[in-house]
């Protein structure tokens, strides 16, 4: 039985100009939704939205699925990399309470055994209240590899935000909370 009898509630969140345009489908927001499914084997659900690289549509989407959505984590795609439309960390930043910088040193890190080009990636994560938002790249591939690396950290946070317990499939990935002294 749960700890804590709270709904898990994550948002998702696509930024592209293109998908949210329709040129085409969002392959990123997907491929998050399908590694979530894989790690936690609690009972959740997600919203879900495409949006474009807009400062005050992503600041105005943030904020709904932290304060009226009252998700626990949101978690985005898109937006990151170094182009003059990507404003998704800052964005993120402006919304936040505390940032966790070591979520994109630890993405980055990842991403680096994989391509060179990754060192060019501004990943990031804050807190909202008691929300975790978590920045990751847009590229499909890039999904699973990021969330790899920073998963195991995620249900603790949210414990700590006084969140939902979200118990993981441990096949699939190894959440860490410290034993109790």
């Amino acid at each position: 039985m749960e700890t804590n009898a709270k709904k898990i509630k994550i948002g998702i969140v696509a930024v592209s100009d293109r998908a949210s345009a329709g040129l085409y489908e969002d392959l990123s927001g997907k491929a998050i939704i399908e590694v979530l499914s894989s790690y936690i084997v609690s009972e959740w659900e997600y919203e879900y939205t495409v949006i474009p690289d807009e400062m005050d549509v992503i600041y105005k989407t943030l904020i709904s699925l932290s304060d009226r959505h009252e998700c626990c984590l949101i978690v985005t795609t898109g937006g990151t990399g170094p182009a003059l439309r990507d404003i998704t960390p800052e964005a993120t930043e402006k919304v936040c309470n505390k940032m966790l910088p070591g979520f994109g040193e630890k993405m980055r890190q990842e991403s680096l055994k994989f391509v060179p080009t990754a060192i060019l990636s501004r990943q990031t994560a804050g807190i909202r209240n008691s929300t975790l938002i978590i920045n990751l790249p847009g590229k499909p591939t890039s999904i699973k590899q990021c969330l790899d690396a920073v998963f195991p950290a995620v249900p603790y946070c949210i414990d700590l935000l006084g969140g939902p317990f979200i118990r993981c499939n441990e096949q699939q990935i190894q959440a860490f909370r410290p034993k109790s002294s």
